[in-house]
C-alpha cells in the first residue's frame, strides 16, 4: 500500500512545468476582473506563488510608476541593497547577471556591528542609514526588518536621494504593518504588502518579477527559465 494510493497528484514535475502549472491555478482561483493586469499581474501572481495564499492579493500595493522604475533601474545595470542575506539568496544571479546586475546584502557592509552599537539600533537600520547617500538610481529591498524600513523612511524625511524603486514588505508583529503603512504613504515608488504579511522571499519575488520583465525587453527572456 502506497502513502499516495488516495491522493490525486499533479502531474507537474520540472521545476518550470510546476511554476507554470501553479501560475495556471492562481489565474483560475483569482479570475478577471483583478485589481492587477498586465505586468503588474505578473508581479501579484509571483508574489501569491511564493506565499502560497491567495488572500494577500488585496493588501498587495503594487504601482505602475513603481513598476517602471523598477525595470528602468534594472535595464541600468544598478545595485539591488537587501536587508537580509536570506532576501539576496533569492535573487538568483541567472536573472540579474546578464542585466549587469549586482545584489548587496546591508547586512554585509563592513563596521556594522560596531555602528549599530554607537548608534543604539538594529544592524539593519544602521546599515540602511549609512548607505543614506548611495540609494538614487538603485532597488532597495526589505523584506525581514521592520526597523530597517523605518530608518529609509527616516533618511529619506531628512533629504536622502530616494532609490528607484523601494520594496518594503517586512513580515512580524512589531512595527511591521506600521511601517509598511507609512511607506504606503510615502511619494518614492514602491511595492508593499499590507499588514503582519510578508518576509524575504516575497520581497525578493516582485525583484524577479521585474527582472523577467526586463529580460523579456532585452530579448533574453528565456535566461530566467534556465
Amino acid at each position: 500500500m502506497t502513502h499516495t494510493a488516495s491522493v490525486e497528484l499533479d502531474s507537474a514535475c520540472t521545476p518550470q512545468d510546476i511554476e507554470n502549472r501553479s501560475f495556471a491555478i492562481i489565474d483560475q482561483e483569482l479570475p478577471p476582473p483583478r485589481p492587477f493586469e498586465g505586468p503588474l499581474w505578473q508581479v501579484a501572481r509571483r508574489c501569491i506563488h511564493t506565499l502560497g495564499d491567495t488572500d494577500i492579493l488585496g493588501d498587495l500595493r503594487l504601482s505602475a510608476a513603481g513598476l517602471e522604475a523598477g525595470v528602468a533601474a534594472l535595464l541600468r545595470g544598478c545595485t539591488v541593497y537587501t536587508d537580509t542575506r536570506m532576501a539576496a539568496a533569492g535573487l538568483p544571479m541567472r536573472r540579474l547577471t546578464p542585466l549587469g546586475v549586482t545584489v548587496t546584502p546591508i547586512m554585509a557592509l563592513p563596521g556594522l556591528d560596531e555602528l549599530a552599537r554607537a548608534k543604539k539600533t538594529t544592524r539593519s537600520r544602521a546599515g540602511l542609514e549609512s548607505l543614506a547617500g548611495q540609494m538614487s538610481g538603485h532597488i532597495m529591498v526589505i523584506g525581514n526588518a521592520p526597523t530597517a524600513l523605518l530608518g529609509l523612511l527616516d533618511v529619506l524625511d531628512r533629504g536622502a536621494p530616494p532609490p528607484a524603486l523601494i520594496v518594503g514588505m517586512p513580515v512580524g508583529f512589531v512595527n511591521a504593518a506600521q511601517s509598511k503603512e507609512l511607506l504606503r504613504r510615502s511619494a518614492c515608488p514602491h511595492f508593499t504588502l499590507l499588514g503582519r504579511k510578508g518576509g524575504s522571499a516575497v520581497a525578493a519575488a516582485c525583484v524577479n518579477a521585474l527582472a523577467d520583465l526586463a529580460l523579456e525587453q532585452r530579448g533574453l527572456g528565456d535566461v530566467a527559465k534556465l
